[in-house]
């Protein structure tokens, strides 16, 4: 028993006082990768969330989607789902959860910080104060648990804001920006007028569940009952399911930070409203047996302050997709802004542009140009109000933090502060390891010299050569103009033999396309074309277009629309060729072809866009000659997913046992192995709500083993599904060879692997 007196002083809540290498203030996507690319290069780092999970809007408090780069498979970004950490919590959420369950993500989220016995995880805690050392230093955070009723005294020699709000940047003092640039002040000519309005608002979701009886729903007082306010009411229905009523947004036109309470209380007043229109207007009779089963109780926030770093990134820089060197990351979601009147509005709910490819996201936004010891994570980087249409979606924002715990990792083990890993020593060290680790930088490869790998001699079992895929796949109808993807290689074009199938005679356009672009999937450069005349019936075309390539990079072989025609696929998948199709995705376009307004300073284009499984089919042809596609030497290039070129080994689908064998000329003493895999990068792997058709790519290759030079078994794995694997041996092997056995996996799907890389 604990018995306590009266005390005439005040009482003090327990306090508590950590030092780490890391504070990260916030556990959305964004601090929850940086916290697990921290804590495994060996830093000890502090996560403090002011919520019970993690994720933000990701988590089930919210449950949006993650997203980045591939947009939902809706543009022309080939190959673009983020790496690192980023991508094995997609493939982790796949495997365990392709019903999209956002209570499972949860799980996951929690699992892997919890694993990392270098994190200190502080749930709902609020950091609330802070102090300095000097004027632009940061020296502790104090944060508060409402569960225990505890203080903590953060210590640091480097702090990460991923707060969203910018808790921590704001009251260091930490310059912001909040709103909308003037179009003059970078130049950009898609900067919103006061009429669209400068602030993205917030949004609030719901589930519905059918109990198979009558429910009756009463709504509260509160809830908005008069939907002719809302111009778009009458796209409620229940294929909706509640959550993708995105647009059921609010808020724009206040204080997106100190408003954010009245804001949710607006939504909510939306949201029971909707509800009750469903249930009660007798306009849906299908909703008699419905009930709501999960209304947010915190909304999803889109916008708020923004942090100057020593460069903002702009509309150009993601336009004309700018180099950096200081690149560290990528983005390539639209430059999607919203109207600030939200669902009270009569704007369309946003205004999404693309860009005809994906663009790198340099360093210098990723700090603080006043606090020399605040790096910036998550939608509070550096970057004008227009570029943020783009950068804050959650896949690009743990992208961009995991570059952060890097650069962490080099500032302590330097003792450095964050601007100075600008200097180009640095920074290559900073690139190098971003992309050892599984980070994606657009034209950068791993120029590791620590890499064993590139000393050895490489030979191969087999190597798979393409001539053909077998027209053994569905028809395929020219309803829309379709495309076969292929990375050609300096020389004359080969023949193609198609399989058609024509419903009554008629023409048949086909053309050779490239992007102007090399690494972009833009088909905008005619190259060649050729017509055919068809009969009746199924038939053979051969496609020679004469035509002699003097750039390696991927090719569009085009069929143009014609619904009378058919073209035979195949039921071989294969690293890095992909079929596309002249359409959009109504989720973030509206036509298959982009057409801005010429004063919005955006390009005009068509979209060509894969289909999702499990169709997504290649072409099924036959070339005249084969084409060497993969080899060997891409497996030691540093560049472990198709860009220009497939990047990847593949072996020979009759290969019974596909092996590579690492020799070297002398003894080398190895500590670590890593592996890369195709989980098919094309693929987005939405976290919640949408659900897969698989839980597991079906490119990866799932059985392997690796032995060292005397036959020795050194790891065997059964159920890969990761697109990287790392064995770490206890003690230094000696050894002058290494053979890794990889395992078809499928009898339509050769093995096929990235890059080796031994330390």
């Amino acid at each position: 028993m604990k018995k306590e007196g009266f005390s005439t002083a005040k009482r003090s809540f327990k306090s508590d006082e950590w030092n780490a290498d890391l504070v990260i203030i916030g556990g959305g996507i964004a601090g929850t990768c940086c916290a697990i690319t921290a804590a495994r290069q060996g830093l000890q780092v502090v996560l403090v969330q002011d919520r019970p999970v993690l994720g933000g809007n990701g988590s089930s408090e919210i449950r949006l989607w993650i997203l980045g780069a591939t947009s939902h498979m809706g543009n022309n970004n080939r190959w673009s789902r983020e790496g690192g950490v980023m991508d094995e919590i997609l493939l982790e959420n796949l495997y365990r959860n392709p019903e999209g369950n956002p209570l499972i993500l949860d799980t996951i989220l929690l699992e892997m910080v919890s694993k990392e016995s270098n994190i200190r995880l502080l749930l709902n805690t609020v950091m609330h104060d802070m102090e300095k050392n000097a004027p632009d230093k940061i020296e502790r955070v104090t944060a508060f648990c409402s569960q225990n009723a505890t203080q903590y005294l953060l210590r640091a020699p480097l702090f990460v804001d991923a707060s969203g709000d910018g808790a921590l940047a704001f009251l260091a003092g930490a310059a912001f920006r909040m709103g909308a640039e003037a179009a003059e002040e970078f130049d950009e000519a898609f900067a919103p007028d006061h009429n669209y309005g400068e602030l993205l608002g917030h949004s609030l979701y719901f589930y519905s569940k059918d109990t198979g009886k009558p429910v009756r729903f009463v709504p509260p007082a509160y809830a908005n009952r008069d939907l002719s306010r809302l111009p778009r009411f009458k796209s409620f229905n229940l294929r909706e399911q509640g959550c993708r009523l995105w647009w059921v947004e609010y808020g724009g036109r206040k204080d997106t930070i100190h408003d954010s309470e009245s804001i949710k209380w607006e939504l909510w007043r939306v949201i029971y409203g909707i509800w009750d229109y469903l249930k009660n207007s007798g306009k849906f009779p299908e909703t008699a047996t419905h009930t709501l089963e999960w209304v947010g109780t915190i909304p999803g926030k889109r916008e708020s302050r923004r942090f100057e770093g020593d460069f903002m990134l702009s509309q150009k820089d993601l336009v004309h997709q700018k180099e950096f060197d200081d690149a560290v990351s990528f983005g390539g979601w639209a430059l999607d802004l919203h109207p600030a009147d939200g669902v009270y509005g009569d704007q369309p709910g946003c205004t999404q542009w693309h860009t005809k490819g994906v663009y790198q996201i340099p360093y210098r936004i990723m700090y603080s140009k006043n606090i020399k010891n605040l790096f910036l994570a998550g939608r509070i980087v550096s970057s004008s109000h227009v570029a943020f249409g783009s950068t804050r979606v959650m896949a690009t924002c743990g992208h961009n933090a995991q570059a952060v715990a890097m650069a962490a990792y080099l500032c302590r083990e330097n003792g450095l502060l964050p601007a100075d890993l600008l200097e180009s020593r640095y920074m290559k060290q900073l690139q190098n390891r971003l992309i050892r680790w599984g980070q994606y930088i657009p034209g950068l490869a791993l120029a590791d010299e620590t890499d064993l790998t590139q000393k050895a001699t490489i030979t191969t079992s087999s190597t798979y050569s393409l001539i053909g895929l077998p027209m053994d796949g569905p028809w395929k109808s020219l309803e829309f103009s379709m495309a076969q993807l292929l990375p050609l290689q300096e020389g004359e074009v080969p023949r193609i033999r198609f399989k058609i199938l024509a419903s009554e005679a008629t023409r048949l356009q086909v053309t050779l396309m490239r992007s102007k672009r090399k690494g972009n999937f833009t088909p905008e450069l005619i190259l060649a074309e050729t017509e055919f005349n068809l009969t009746l019936g199924e038939q053979y075309i051969s496609v020679d277009f004469q035509y002699n390539i003097e750039i390696s990079e991927y090719y569009f072989v085009a069929f143009s629309a014609n619904e009378k025609v058919q073209v035979k696929a195949s039921e071989t998948r294969l690293t890095g060729v992909l079929t596309v199709f002249q359409k959009f995705n109504k989720s973030v376009a509206t036509s298959s072809r982009q057409e801005p307004p010429p004063s919005i300073g955006m390009e005009a284009f068509d979209f060509w866009l894969p289909e999702r499984r499990p169709a997504g089919h290649n072409l099924g042809f036959e070339l005249d000659r084969p084409l060497s596609i993969f080899k060997d030497t891409y497996l030691v290039n540093g560049i472990f997913r198709p860009t220009y070129q497939s990047n990847a080994w593949t072996a020979d689908q009759n290969d019974d046992e596909p092996t590579i064998e690492l020799k070297w000329d002398k003894i080398q003493l190895i500590n670590e192995i890593k592996l890369f895999f195709d989980t098919d990068y094309d693929h987005a792997l939405e976290s919640t709500l949408m659900g897969h058709p698989e839980s597991v790519i079906p490119f990866c290759v799932r059985k392997f083993s690796i032995f060292d030079g005397n036959g020795k078994l050194l790891t065997e794995v059964q159920e890969n599904y990761q697109s990287s694997f790392t064995l770490k041996l206890d003690q230094p092997l000696k050894t002058n060879s290494l053979k890794f056995i990889l395992e078809h996996p499928s009898a339509t799907t050769p093995a096929a692997l990235f890059g080796i890389l031994c330390y």
